[in-house]
């Protein structure tokens, strides 16, 4: 199973875990976003890890180059010298070090193949993920305004549990309302018969009636007093306002007439006082 597919498979049977148990699919889409960017640097170390191994057989088949060189250069010597046996040394040292060098090809030539098949890989499920993201935005715009939709339908309709409680509470405010109104009105129908006094009064009904009647009598026995009382005031005034008996009722007393005679009277004393002085 290549790298790739083994993610996928990881991927997607977490994905199927979380949706079986989550409840926002948002939260769900960015989960396995994350996740494959997870793998994503899974991949790129892997690349690293192998461009760092295919470095270091590089620097080895280089090393190895340099004393194939040096093995030369000492077989060279050794023949100038007529020193067969140190120059077949020297040739024998120089074949080993090719050996190791083919090997070492093999393996960079391996490793290279691997890095680019990484690199590929790398490539797609870049891709991939960049799809994913896409998709996952889409998604995630689509799942909040059907949320949104949904929400707004269930306040319009009622259909939502905040306002189902709502009507509830509107409902049992309603008959808390009829039912005190109904209270209310009986009390007042209680009040306006009487029966309602009789309930918290101690006096029953006969004793009620002969209240009532003490006090009926108690307020005609003060009208007449005060009617009594009236009528002796009236016969007073008419007394005082009666004319003596040696004068006509009906006659007019003159005022003018009487400031004269006064005014005479008075003058006739004045003139007699002077005649006693002359005298």
């Amino acid at each position: 199973m290549g790298i790739l597919s083994r993610t996928s498979y990881i991927i997607r049977s977490k994905v199927n875990s979380l949706l079986n148990r989550a409840e926002d699919p948002g939260e769900t889409l960015d989960y396995s976003y994350e996740q494959l960017q997870d793998e994503l640097q899974n991949v790129k170390q892997g690349i690293a890890d192998l461009t760092t191994q295919k470095k270091r057989l590089e620097i080895q088949k280089r090393r190895l180059e340099e004393n194939v060189e040096n093995h030369n250069e000492q077989a060279r010597q050794a023949v100038e010298q007529d020193r067969d046996d140190l120059a077949r040394r020297a040739l024998e040292k120089k074949k080993q070090k090719m050996n190791q060098i083919e090997g070492l090809e093999q393996q960079i030539a391996d490793l290279e193949k691997k890095q680019d098949g990484l690199i590929e890989q790398k490539n797609q499920l870049q891709q991939q993920i960049e799809e994913f993201r896409t998709r996952k935005e889409t998604m995630k715009a689509r799942y909040e305004a059907a949320e949104a939709s949904a929400r707004v339908n269930e306040a319009m309709t009622g259909a939502g549990e905040e306002m189902e409680d709502i009507s509830r509470t509107i409902e049992r405010a309603e008959e808390q309302t009829e039912e005190m109104e109904a209270r209310a009105s009986a009390l007042d129908e209680l009040r306006e018969s009487g029966a309602l006094e009789n309930a918290v009064s101690d006096q029953s009904d006969l004793d009620r009636e002969l209240e009532q009647l003490s006090t009926d009598s108690a307020v005609d026995r003060e009208l007449d007093t005060l009617k009594s009382e009236m009528g002796e005031a009236e016969s007073e005034e008419t007394s005082e306002t009666t004319e003596p008996a040696d004068e006509p009722a009906d006659a007019d007393v003159n005022l003018d007439d009487l400031e004269a005679d006064v005014a005479e009277s008075e003058v006739d004393s004045e003139l007699e006082e002077l005649k006693e002085e002359e005298n």
